[in-house]
């Protein structure tokens, strides 16, 4: 009888979530306040990390900047301040856990709780596997996705004692969808997009509703990161459009940002279509960059 009325209840939930669904479609979600808010963004010395950056100075957030490049992660923290925001840059290695670990008490000593961590920092290795060097594999993880945990174990505990943060974890669609040429970096993506579901899962079963997750996954952006990216009818996205729908995402409490919406619709495609015709939907996609394959420098 019991498994009768949860399930009953199951369903008025999902009847709910629906109309609520429906409802947002036309009535626009409020918006929440991030100023004052401690906000600590990986990866923000060039690219997206740095254009998100200038976002949170926008709503007077106090920013802590990590990068390897110390004076890209300067440039963007001057900039911060003259939009009026206070701004700290730190010099942090993400494939490092040590240096991630102290560099964390050092923020929490010196400046406070993070109470916003966006982790944004990312390598890639554009080649075959055959051409990707075993080091080049190693920097993909570790940063990519072994540097979430490390920040995320260094600033959760703050949060969860005060039931309130926002974990952002900026992946790819490639965390959806394989590329050839890309295997590394898809990898970690997907794991990236696993350890947002998991950790959004983790702090539910916790209790820890005040505890918000965001995921961002973007196609191809014009940041240099890829080179010479094309495809047939994906766009290559304007850098600062793509920071203003994560930031409009993180304010709305949006779990997952795909960037065109329409991506999320290949996740059903796959679903549904033969394996055969996904291979034909890749190859009319005609997606390029260059890469590295067999050792010689060719486009891909």
């Amino acid at each position: 009888m019991n498994v009768l009325l949860d399930f009953l209840w199951l369903l008025v939930i999902i009847i709910y979530s629906y109309v609520e669904a429906l409802v947002k479609l036309f009535i626009p979600v409020k918006r929440k306040s991030v100023s004052g808010e401690i906000v600590l963004i990986t990866g923000a010395g060039h690219g997206l990390g740095r254009l998100t950056a200038y976002k949170f100075a926008k709503h007077q957030s106090k920013l802590v900047l990590w990068d390897i490049n110390k004076h890209g992660v300067e440039e963007t923290a001057e900039a911060c301040r003259r939009q009026g925001s206070t701004a700290y840059a730190f010099t942090v290695d993400c494939s490092n856990r040590e240096e991630i670990y102290s560099t964390a008490e050092k923020v929490k000593r010196e400046i406070g709780d993070v109470s916003i961590l966006v982790n944004n920092a990312g390598v890639v290795a554009t080649a075959d596997l055959l051409s990707t060097q075993d080091k080049q594999i190693q920097k993909t993880f570790e940063v990519n996705i072994l540097a979430h945990h490390w920040t995320t174990k260094a600033f959760l505990p703050a949060m969860m004692k005060n039931n309130h943060g926002h974990i952002v974890t900026v992946a790819s669609a490639g965390g959806h969808v394989a590329v050839p040429f890309l295997v590394s970096y898809c990898s970690s993506k997907f794991a990236a997009v696993g350890f947002h579901k998991g950790l959004t899962q983790e702090l539910s079963a916790l209790g820890k509703n005040g505890i918000q997750t965001s995921c961002l996954c973007p196609v191809f952006i014009n940041t240099g990161f890829i080179k010479h990216p094309s495809s047939r009818l994906l766009p290559v996205l304007d850098p600062d459009k793509v920071a203003n729908k994560l930031m409009n995402g993180i304010l709305c409490g949006q779990k997952m940002i795909f960037v065109p919406p329409f991506v999320s619709g290949t996740l059903f495609l796959e679903k549904i279509l033969p394996e055969r015709a996904l291979g034909a939907v890749d190859k009319f996609l005609k997606i390029k960059f260059d890469a590295v394959v067999g050792c010689d420098r060719k486009e891909n």
